[in-house]
């Protein structure tokens, strides 16, 4: 066992060795802390976009049921009592929010002006979306930010294995490729995972705010719907 260990690391710091583990090795002590940071911010990338594709997905089919149920329904009134204590889901959330607004209005005793109602229940509809959707886009300014400094970062660390080369250079006399193919490698080394940080982050990113937008039109849209069948409801009940 210790035969094995002793023969991996020998390949891992030989000098003639390129491969990636031994690139990490024989990278200065800056280079490694970038290759760990880029390393780091890559697998916290990956753990929210998974989260976040998985979330959005559940959330699409729920909210196909909802709007199902809901224009399949008699009574809004006997939905609500149905689905009021279900409160995961944002389309649940922001339709409980117009109904409370709407019960409200209800049981006051002086009548109040259909506009002013309607109006009141879509502003409740619409601050408890933004409320939904704040929460939705936890964490994707991460993927943001890692998709505009990840390069920049295995730039940095790109420049720190140039300049030990030239150091080695000058130190050695030897301008040889044997002698400045190393810290080339780190550096290049440093970019080369920079950019496969940065691509995901990006492509994620951008993948996840467009259908986060979508589902926010859709609950906008289901505010307008709403809010008109609400209308309606106090025409015909004269309030």
């Amino acid at each position: 066992m210790n035969d094995r260990i002793v023969a991996v690391t020998n390949v891992a710091t030989d000098p003639h060795n390129l491969s990636l583990l031994s690139l990490f090795f024989q990278a200065s002590f800056t280079v490694k802390v970038v290759i760990l940071l880029l390393i780091g911010c890559s697998f916290w990338s990956w753990t929210i976009i998974f989260a976040k594709i998985s979330m959005i997905k559940k959330l699409k089919v729920t909210a196909g049921k909802f709007e199902d149920a809901f224009w399949n329904c008699g009574s809004i009134e006997i939905f609500f009592d149905n689905v009021a204590s279900r409160v995961e889901d944002p389309f649940v959330n922001v339709f409980i929010s117009g109904m409370n607004e709407w019960r409200r209005a209800k049981n006051k005793k002086t009548p109040l002006n259909a506009m002013s109602i309607r109006e009141r229940i879509e502003t409740m509809m619409r601050v408890t979306i933004g409320r939904e959707i704040d929460f939705l886009e936890r964490h994707i300014g991460f993927l943001a930010t890692v998709g505009s400094t990840a390069p920049f970062v295995g730039l940095f660390g790109t420049v720190w294995g140039i300049m030990n080369s030239f150091e080695s250079i000058g130190l050695d006399q030897n301008t040889s490729l044997t002698a400045v193919a190393p810290g080339i490698a780190e550096a290049l080394f440093a970019t080369a995972l920079g950019l496969v940080v940065t691509i995901p982050a990006v492509i994620a990113y951008n993948k996840i705010s467009g259908e986060i937008n979508r589902y926010q039109n859709r609950l906008d849209a289901f505010v307008d719907e709403f809010s008109t069948l609400i209308s309606r409801q106090m025409e015909e009940e004269r309030v």
